[in-house]
């Protein structure tokens, strides 16, 4: 057995945005042949031998005799849809030295040509099935797995065999044609120079001190320069044929298919591949338990300013048993209410970090790290540590309460239970994450009865004392541990006074933790409820849209695609369109609002209060109006509609809850140019709206003075009179659903009848200024990206829209072909089409490219062809239908989820023509013609009137790598 369901103590207090959370159901319909349990299942065909644990009914496995593996799922939501995966224990730690990247560039190569399937079409054969290139055709390679993957849009007899067909071909039958190779060396060293940030590099640093004589410090999946440019045909195809084998593969397909179709395909696909030795995966390790006392200091201007403790310790191979799930209950406990201590902590108005990482968690199979991680504001890593380790230590001296215990156990049965109300609706992806945990013989999913009936069988054993010696057991003292600072600037004392700090922290007196006593909710009555006066339904789509007398609207529509699942979202009047030229940050602190809790209650004493319950806020500005929404339950929806009415129509604005935003500024800063891309996000906005500061970032000191009074000041009306307007969609009655909010949104004082049409502050100019710009940043000098943008218009026309979404379609293939395929010169080119639907007359059409820096007038050449081709009537029915059926198909699936629906329930009162603009998008696509897409590209995409950006390295980043470079020779 591999791994065991084991899950770490991993304390992750997320940052603020410095610039902005019962009855058993039926299972699917199974088959006769999985009606019963699992079927075939053999544990020792999947490394779980040890395991005490069946999976559930409803899956089939299998073993070819050549020992390829295979898993099956039948399931049906989204309905009429599918899943395919193809696995190979094959990664970055099977390289040789001479082979690193190779993995991933296999990977790569696996869509350049094969047997059956010339070089470029099997892309193209995709997109004529409605699989569109990065979205549903994709693959990934990891340090111990690389996976091809296939969404299916339709579950039919075809598409699977055009899957397996072409997982088959990558299996077996890769050509590596050498000119190909060479083709795709240039995107894979694209792609190594895309990734090649501040931040891989400081991965790169911790893994080398942190485990240095591991193997998997020099393994990273992308691989070296020098290796990549070594790379031919014969070298790649030898590390293929030696790894891609079938004792090393495992296949997975989840859906609206017939297991025993799939399987019967799999076996006739497969059944022929000769076997062939799978060779063993070399170790991620060594891990030395007994490295420690070493020390290390890394700066780079854009990381946060961290201390990172940790020690090593030897692996161990924890069964899957029914006493170690037991345990790792108890010490899940524990580490939940370890995360709400910190959590009080950062939620202050001076917290003592931004955030922190508190782990012990299996390393691979080499070994066990111990660490905790804390994240501070500059020159605040004293503080933060010392803090951090006193609650570290106070767990571990003290213990925890009851009354802790009590809501993390109240928390862990809700959860429970609304997996097991969703059981016979559960996701594709949500199996599909099942069934890799199988693959890789991590541990057994049961089914979600089974989970909450053991549930129930411990909360007997959750005591105080059980869940102290559970903790006390897996997390050990920092003896002499490893100590690792990050920033931009070397700590004060440097290495030693490091050490002596961390001695100091392991040393102070801790006190008992402080408890304190939660009352009740008090956002239950709101008034008298509200009157409806208007209840009538959409022709199409049956969407019930109701009015209530004080103005609020409702608009409702119950569905069966997730069991015991609601979304609600609530639109108030204003969002951005608050923002003006004279006040651009006025509602800067939106997405903050929640943190702030409520008149009556702060955010962590609703944590308390509401716990187990599956409820939660939140709360941003939208483009022209404020939203708040959440997935609660069908028990939990009035409690839902009632937090949310309270944070209208109450919100608290306690200090605190800018305290983590505050403190994360200048670190938010300094990140800025950092890399091309963040340079870009910056500079694009004041260019084309010729620095109206609505889109343009404000000096540090202007976010720095904002405060909760602002903000109340600048939508207090919005929130006491705005208009509302109510969607929920899913599991519910309608009748209850119009109480709740008859008793919450219906009760609040009358509204305004519709959304204000700002139309003063419905303008954005785009630039005349049409030119080249240059932008700098300052990561890696061979680091660039080039951006070509046009204006076009808003959403209005809806034909214009669709067509501009083909146009952009159709010229994305073409760059991929252009600028990847021919020339490759980049990893993912881009091409989009954005019409607004706030800014009267303002759309945008862009292209763009990350490419070397030396690249650049060539790339600007390659896209000026492809504009060139569009305008001249290039494009083919071919063409348009790859890019056409994968908008077709997503257009077919838009209502299979809850998601899809929320699209057109949300505003279906105030945006009433969304309806039937969705109604007849299919046939307006289906229409389109090449002519189409030619005058179009003639009206809008002229290359001397498009806005050209380029960002390339600063001076500063020139000359630091010069230096570099010379210390190095």
């Amino acid at each position: 057995m591999k791994s065991v369901l084991y899950a770490p103590l991993v304390l992750s207090i997320a940052l603020a945005s410095p610039l902005a959370s019962q009855e058993v159901q039926t299972p699917v319909e199974a088959t006769d042949a999985v009606a019963a349990s699992a079927q075939n299942w053999n544990p020792a065909d999947w490394d779980l031998e040890d395991s005490e644990f069946t999976p559930e009914a409803g899956w089939v496995f299998g073993k070819l005799d050549n020992g390829m593996r295979y898993i099956i799922r039948r399931n049906n939501r989204p309905e009429g849809t599918a899943l395919v995966r193809m696995e190979f224990t094959a990664a970055a730690l099977d390289e040789e030295d001479d082979e690193r990247g190779y993995a991933h560039y296999v990977e790569h190569m696996a869509f350049n040509g094969s047997t059956n399937v010339p070089e470029g079409e099997m892309i193209k054969l995709l997109e004529r099935k409605g699989l569109a290139f990065g979205a549903d055709t994709n693959a990934s390679t990891g340090f111990e797995y690389t996976q091809y993957k296939l969404d299916l849009p339709r579950a039919d007899e075809d598409l699977l065999d055009t899957s397996l067909m072409l997982m088959r071909e990558t299996a077996s039958e890769l050509l590596f044609d050498e000119e190909a190779v060479q083709r795709e060396k240039g995107v894979i060293l694209s792609e190594r120079r895309v990734r090649n940030t501040y931040a891989l590099q400081n991965l790169v640093d911790s893994l080398e001190f942190s485990y240095p004589d591991a193997r998997i410090a020099e393994r990273l999946p992308i691989g070296t320069v020098e290796t990549i440019e070594a790379a031919n045909a014969e070298k790649l195809r030898a590390y293929w044929k030696r790894e891609y084998v079938p004792a090393s593969t495992v296949l997975v397909v989840v859906g609206d298919f017939d297991p025993a179709m799939v399987e019967a395909k799999i076996r006739e696909r497969f059944g022929d591949w000769e076997a062939t030795a799978s060779p063993d995966q070399p170790s991620a390790g060594p891990v030395d338990p007994g490295y420690s006392g070493a020390t290390d200091i890394y700066l780079d201007p854009a990381l946060t300013e961290t201390v990172t403790l940790s020690r090593n310790f030897p692996y161990e191979d924890r069964a899957d048993t029914l006493a170690e799930r037991r345990k790792n209950l108890l010490r899940g406990i524990g580490t939940d209410i370890v995360s709400r201590r910190l959590n009080r902590l950062v939620r202050s108005e001076d917290p003592p970090f931004q955030g922190m990482n508190f782990s012990n968690s299996e390393f691979f199979e080499a070994g066990r790290t111990l660490t905790l991680a804390v994240a501070t504001e500059e020159g605040g890593w004293r503080r933060g540590l010392e803090t951090a380790m006193d609650e570290y230590r106070r767990a571990l001296l003290f213990g925890v309460s009851e009354a802790e215990i009590a809501e993390q156990v109240a928390n862990r049965r809700t959860a429970l239970e609304a997996t097991l109300a969703n059981a016979g609706t559960r996701s594709n992806a949500n199996f599909l994450g099942d069934a890799f945990a199988i693959a890789r013989g991590d541990y057994v999913p049961d089914s979600p009865a089974n989970d909450l009936a053991r549930f129930e069988a411990a909360v007997a054993d959750i005591t105080t004392e059980a869940v102290l010696a559970a903790m006390r057991e897996d997390y050990k003292e920092f003896e002499d541990p490893l100590i690792r600072f990050t920033g931009k600037t070397v700590p004060e004392g440097g290495a030693e006074a490091l050490r002596a700090a961390v001695n100091s922290a392991m040393a102070r007196a801790v006190q008992p933790p402080e408890m304190t006593e939660m009352g009740e909710f008090a956002y239950t009555d709101f008034g008298p409820a509200g009157e409806v006066v208007s209840d009538m339904r959409t022709e199409e789509l049956d969407i019930r849209t109701l009015r209530f007398a004080n103005g609020v609207r409702l608009n409702l529509k119950p569905t069966d695609l997730s069991d015991d699942r609601v979304s609600v979202r609530i639109n108030v009047d204003g969002g951005s369109l608050l923002n003006t030229r004279d006040n651009p940050l006025a509602v800067e602190l939106s997405g903050l609002l929640v943190s702030g809790g409520l008149g009556e209650h702060s955010r962590d004493d609703l944590d308390t209060i509401l716990a187990g319950r599956s409820v939660g806020g939140s709360f941003g500005a939208g483009s022209e109006t404020f939203i708040s929404s959440q997935t609660t339950t069908t028990r939990d929806l009035e409690l839902q509609l009632q937090l949310m009415a309270a944070y209208v129509s109450d919100p608290g604005y306690r200090p605190e809850g800018l305290g983590p935003w505050r403190n994360g500024l200048d670190d938010f800063f300094a990140r800025i140019g950092r890399t091309p891309g963040s340079a870009f996000a910056e500079g694009i906005g004041p260019i084309l709206s010729d620095n109206d500061p609505r889109f343009t970032r404000q000096p540090i000191e202007a976010y720095k003075a904002l405060d909760f009074a602002g903000l109340d000041a600048n939508i207090s009306d919005r929130l006491e009179t705005g208009a509302i307007e109510i969607a929920i969609v899913g599991d519910f009655e309608e009748d209850d659903a119009i109480r709740y909010v008859a008793q919450t949104f219906g009760a609040l004082p009358q509204r305004e009848e519709d959304f204000r049409a700002y139309e003063d502050r419905r303008q954005r100019a785009f630039t005349d200024d049409r030119r080249r710009y240059t932008l700098t940043h300052e990561g890696e000098p061979d680091q660039a990206i080039i951006q070509l943008v046009w204006p076009t218009t808003d959403d209005d026309d809806w034909q214009r829209t669709s067509e501009l979404e083909m146009l952009s379609g159709v010229a994305r293939l073409l760059l991929l072909d252009k600028l990847r395929e021919e020339l490759g010169q980049t990893y993912s080119p881009s091409a989009s089409a954005s019409q607004s639907n706030v800014y009267d007359d303002y759309g945008t059409f862009s292209m763009g490219a990350a490419v070397d820096v030396g690249d650049l007038d060539a790339t600007y050449e390659a896209m000026v062809e492809v504009v060139e081709a569009l305008r001249s009537g290039s494009v083919d029915e071919d063409l348009l239908q790859r890019a056409r059926q994968p908008i077709l198909e997503s257009l077919d699936n838009r209502l299979k989820n809850n998601g899809g629906w929320m699209v057109l329930v949300d505003r279906a009162q105030s945006r009433s023509e969304d309806i039937e603009r969705y109604l007849t998008a299919k046939d307006r696509y289906s229409a389109i013609t090449p002519e189409q897409v030619r005058a179009l590209a003639v009206e809008y995409l002229t290359p001397a009137q498009a806005v050209e950006i380029r960002v390339v390295p600063s001076e500063e980043a020139m000359a630091k790598a010069q230096a570099g470079a010379d210390v190095g020779g």
